[in-house]
């Protein structure tokens, strides 16, 4: 009798996730006999678990944080090779022929969300962190047209190296790299994304002051769970229109469920098994 298909979520911390909701709801509506499991895996184990995927009967991976960037030299990346190169993450693997196929799925899932929310072109934003979910956040904004981005992340290299990958595809882009959040003008700006973790413990502090902040302004948490981070929580006290993440995870794990079994899920399933795992958090 053969084993289900196995497919999971690595990262760390991971046993937030909502990930296996979504996809273990598409795995029954459309009868495929598959698994998805959380595996959490510390840096230190993360070479040890990637060299010893090909004895395992997994068939395909999200990647979460911190581990978006780390794991390109442990694939060969898809058809968009190329540009994947350049933004330098990658959120979703698969085992294709015997070898493992990078993609990024994060990208799709920002670009449906927010435009579901606002029109981003000419809008000045302010991006909080530099990890692999960053590079596809200012991707979308740089493709959209956005005006310019301010960047700022307590790892300097990180910020240049974004700046840097952005500058590569789109050379008259306006972004910079900033050296404190007070750097970023928030105040002035249209849109604020957060791509940092920093919000998902209860004893995180909000890392932008609540003066910053303005009714005018949208502020994007990438973190779905809580379902409101002290930074949303601040910016509805201030009028600001807010989201968290949960409509980009919904949106990549649609593309990345395709990628995984070659059909397309039925996006309502997983949207309302979504809805009903956030009611439980």
């Amino acid at each position: 009798m053969a084993l289900p298909k196995l497919f999971g979520l690595v990262g760390y911390p991971v046993k937030h996730s909502l990930s296996p909701l979504m996809h273990h709801a598409a795995f029954k509506a459309l009868n495929i006999d598959a698994e998805y499991k959380l595996f959490e895996v510390r840096l230190e184990e993360l070479n040890n678990f990637l060299k010893d995927l090909n004895k395992s009967n997994i068939s395909g991976l999200n990647i979460t944080v911190p581990y978006k960037e780390k794991v390109l030299d442990f694939v060969e990346l898809g058809p968009d090779s190329l540009f994947l190169k350049q933004v330098r993450a990658v959120n979703t693997i698969v085992r294709r022929d015997g070898k493992w196929e990078g993609f990024n799925t994060d990208i799709f899932g920002f670009q449906k969300h927010l435009e579901e929310q606002i029109d981003p072109e000419l809008k000045r934003a302010a991006i909080l962190g530099a990890g692999g979910a960053s590079r596809a956040v200012v991707y979308v904004l740089a493709d959209s047209k956005a005006q310019s981005i301010d960047i700022f992340d307590i790892d300097k290299e990180k910020v240049k190296n974004v700046v840097a990958m952005v500058k590569s595809l789109f050379p008259e882009f306006a972004i910079s790299g900033v050296n404190s959040i007070d750097e970023l003008g928030i105040r002035t700006k249209d849109l604020l994304v957060n791509c940092t973790p920093v919000g998902m413990k209860e004893t995180d502090l909000c890392l932008v002051k609540e003066e910053m902040l303005h009714k005018d302004l949208f502020v994007y948490d990438l973190i779905y769970n809580p379902a409101k981070t002290k930074l949303l929580a601040q910016a509805e006290k201030k009028w600001a229109k807010i989201s968290n993440g949960l409509g980009m995870l919904l949106y990549q794990g649609v593309l990345a469920f395709t990628y995984f079994t070659g059909v397309e899920p039925p996006i309502k399933v997983m949207e309302e098994a979504l809805k009903e795992g956030v009611k439980n958090l």
